[in-house]
């Protein structure tokens, strides 16, 4: 029994580790960005519904390799638009994620992945593609080169 606890808790402090630090507060996103000399990746996503936004969690936000690059290169900023009614937001957090969509995901993509500065200024563009996680890393960090 010792044995079978002490292998859940290492679990659960290793999956601490390489927990992805996301934020949902734009304005918090841009002062940690400044604060630290990082990029913000938006992720606009319909967590409970969206299939490639599903499948961009799990291949590359979910690695390993992307949650430790970007514990010191990114702040990871969520701007969530679940359907189902167990998975709700909060009115105040559906109008912040309402307003950052107006500003940087007028077409209404999903997922769609915005680099940004720490000031608000796009740097890049993307969305789910099947790519390792190297590859999408490669891909955002391009953009912070691009401008």
């Amino acid at each position: 029994m010792k044995k079978i606890s002490f292998l859940i808790l290492f679990l659960l402090f290793t999956s601490a580790i390489f927990a992805q630090d996301w934020t949902t507060n734009f304005e918090e996103a841009k002062t940690l960005a400044a604060k630290k000399n990082e990029n913000i990746v938006l992720v606009f996503q319909g967590s409970d519904w969206c299939g490639p936004c599903i499948k961009l969690d799990r291949e590359i936000w979910s690695t390993d390799i992307f949650k430790e690059f970007s514990k010191s290169h990114f702040v990871m900023l969520k701007a969530d638009f679940p359907r189902r009614k167990a998975n709700q937001l909060d009115s105040e957090q559906i109008r912040k994620n309402t307003l950052l969509a107006e500003k940087y995901n007028p077409a209404g993509y999903f997922p769609f992945v915005v680099v940004l500065n720490s000031d608000g200024k796009v740097l890049g563009e993307t969305g789910y593609k099947k790519v390792s996680p190297t590859e999408y890393i490669a891909q955002l960090t391009a953009f912070e080169k691009s401008k």
